[in-house]
């Protein structure tokens, strides 16, 4: 299928390793233009040197304030505007319900929602320049179905969807889609360390990215306000 998205500007964030690398690898081997970034430089570079097309890499942490409207700037600057956003950011620690504490549940809002309404909100204005606009957030398939010991995860990224449904109805007008990609387990680094990752039971991350690509696309313009579940039919609910 032709994805239609060859020479269009990107940007990907947490974009060094895991589901964030594997969703600007296949970006940009559909011939799109990248900004990425993480926050540490070797891990960004060995990525960035991996990928077929143009990419520029940039050092940060996208979970400061400033950081996403710097990261729009530079795609502006690299590259002339932007087409294309991919919100991802690192999750939060695991826990249950009753075990975390308001520390870590503003922590995990500002990492988990809260970065990714910025990361929206600046780069907007520039599709709407250009009357078009794909935006695909990276979330996690326990907006369905909550995993006992994410709670962090689980009360941050439904917050996530809450909003990008209601702001998907408000650009979907403007030719700008917004959907989410929500994992299941995958064979990341993260899994590995949350002790997730079962004999056979794990998705390829360069999977994943093909479907991210694919959310990203001209042929998807029709599709916005959708969280597709990415997880092997772990999910059981209907909804």
């Amino acid at each position: 299928m032709e994805l239609g998205i060859a020479g269009k500007v990107a940007l990907v964030t947490a974009a060094s390793k895991g589901l964030g690398r594997a969703s600007a690898q296949a970006l940009s081997e559909e011939g799109v233009r990248l900004v990425i970034c993480a926050r540490g430089e070797e891990a960004l570079e060995e990525a960035a040197a991996g990928m077929p097309g143009e990419v520029h890499a940039v050092v940060a942490d996208v979970t400061r304030r400033e950081v996403p409207q710097q990261l729009v700037d530079a795609a502006v600057e690299r590259f002339g505007g932007l087409d294309i956003l991919v919100a991802n950011s690192g999750g939060p620690a695991p826990g249950r319900a009753l075990e975390v504490d308001d520390d870590a549940l503003v922590a995990a809002i500002e990492a988990n929602l809260t970065t990714s309404v910025r990361l929206v909100r600046s780069a907007v204005p520039q599709m709407r320049a250009r009357g078009w606009g794909r935006i695909c957030l990276i979330t996690s398939s326990s907006i369905k179905q909550p995993i006992p010991t994410l709670a962090l995860s689980n009360t941050a990224r439904t917050g996530l969807w809450a909003w990008a449904k209601t702001a998907a109805a408000d650009l979907f007008p403007e030719g700008i889609t917004l959907n989410l990609a929500c994992p299941g387990i995958h064979a990341t680094d993260r899994m590995r360390q949350l002790g997730g990752l079962g004999v056979g039971s794990a998705g390829d991350p360069a999977d994943f990215g093909r479907v991210v690509a694919f959310l990203c696309s001209e042929p998807t313009r029709y599709v916005s306000g959708a969280a597709l579940q990415v997880d092997g039919a772990a999910t059981v609910g209907l909804l």
